[in-house]
């Protein structure tokens, strides 16, 4: 049977932690967007890997499904990457709870039932939810714990709540490594671990879109600022999700790996610090 690696998100950073983790791997690429599937699976075909394409909505649990079904299909699914989402520039804040929040809450339901015994998942989430301030044990738990198809009905989500497209990407962000901790344990179960990565600015076309965008000023300052001085680079994020989708990340799970350039320590100790 074959081994199968779906990556969710065909961008930059999927692709990364893909190339080191889908040797000898069957590749399944699921985009919302077809053209940037296609784009994907010929760099990664042309590097020598067996690739499959389809368009998922990971705001759909039909579409989601139907991915699942896909690699399935094709053998048993040993890893995940996910990698899809909307940034605070691209989208309002309903879309973003819908996609980053919602749609891995989704992805890692669905996922959770299927992955083989020895498979690995891991989430991308962002330095965004380290600077939103401490939540209660309550709200903590209800985004880590909610039912995925009430988790968008929680009073701390609803619209006279969540009124900025950042704030609305923060509590994402932060979901997403919460949901990872309690989903951990579902895993584990299977025998399989799950883990997320919080890159800072990594230069992506979504990244890009931020520094053209309307907080542009604000992260090019952050980022001159910051203890590394620069943006990430795709392949440093796909280092770290190679260790932790591999034999020598085999006792993380549950886990979330900050990775940003210092960004997020000058915010809460340096000059990034807000008055």
């Amino acid at each position: 049977m074959l081994d199968v690696v779906v990556v969710i998100g065909a961008g930059s950073i999927g692709q990364a932690i893909a190339r080191r983790v889908s040797a000898g791997k069957h590749v399944v690429l699921g985009d919302l967007r077809e053209e940037n599937a296609q784009a994907a699976a010929k760099a990664l075909s042309d590097a020598g890997f067996d690739v499959s394409t389809t368009k998922v909505d990971v705001s759909s649990r039909d579409s989601v499904r139907a991915l699942v079904a896909m690699a399935g299909a094709i053998g048993q699914v040993m890893g995940v990457i996910h990698a899809a989402g909307v940034s605070p520039s691209q989208a309002a804040p309903e879309t973003i709870l819908k996609v980053d929040l919602y749609g891995t809450a989704l992805v890692l339901e669905e996922f959770g039932n299927v992955i083989a015994r020895g498979g690995s998942c891991v989430v991308i989430a962002s330095q965004s939810g380290h600077r939103l301030p401490l939540l209660t044990p309550e709200e903590d738990k209800a985004l880590a714990t909610t039912p995925v198809d009430s988790l968008l009905a929680l009073p701390m989500l609803q619209p006279d709540m969540v009124k900025d497209p950042l704030h609305a990407y923060q509590l994402s962000k932060r979901g997403n490594s919460l949901r990872v901790k309690a989903e951990a344990v579902r895993w584990g179960k299977r025998g399989a671990r799950v883990n997320t990565i919080s890159p800072g600015i990594i230069m992506t076309p979504l990244a890009r879109d931020e520094l053209s965008g309307p907080r542009g000023d604000g992260y090019r300052r952050m980022l001159a600022i910051s203890p590394a001085g620069r943006a990430g680079t795709p392949d440093e994020v796909g280092h770290v999700g190679a260790l932790l989708m591999g034999p020598d990340g085999a006792f993380i799970t549950g886990s979330d790996f900050l990775m940003d350039g210092g960004v997020t320590s000058a915010y809460w100790y340096g000059e990034l610090a807000p008055a």
